[in-house]
Order: C-alpha cells, then structure tokens, then sequence
C-alpha cells in the first residue's frame, strides 16, 4: 500500500533526486546501497535492492554459483551445492 509522506523533492539538472535522511534510516538505506527501480503507470518505485534466486525469486540463503545467484534450495534441486 502506497501512503503519501507529504515530502516533495525537486528532480536535480543530472535528473538526481534526494531521499531525505528520515526516510532512509526508516527504511534501513545506507550510503552505496543498491536500490531497484519500478515503473508502475505513472509512478517510479525505489525499492532496496536483494539479491534473490533466478530460479524461484527467494532472497533468503542464497548463494552464487556460475555468475547467478541461487538459493541453496534450487542448488540442491539441481543436484549441485553452490559455492
């Protein structure tokens, strides 16, 4: 569910916005973290970025192996454990 904050930030001139600091301590964003962008009609979503299964999209315990992250799993499913 989508709730307004009432904040309102101005789009930069290289197209930067800035997330004010209350928000990202409230939602655990630390400088560098990686964050995902969605478009859903007429609005952007940011959402903090986890690593998640290419196989079944689960975030927990996963694991790369061969340049994918899989969760252990598929690994096992796949009769492989990841490294």
């Amino acid at each position: 569910m989508i709730k307004s904050t009432g904040i309102v930030r101005k789009v930069d001139e290289l197209g930067r916005v800035v997330i004010p600091i209350e928000l990202r301590r409230t939602l655990g964003i630390e400088e560098k973290d990686a964050l995902e962008i969605y478009v859903d009609k007429e609005s952007i979503i940011l959402k903090k970025y986890e690593p998640a299964c290419v196989f079944c999209g689960n975030a927990e315990d996963v694991q790369h192996f061969k340049g994918k992250i899989v969760c252990r799993e598929c690994a096992l499913s796949m009769g492989t454990e990841a490294c």
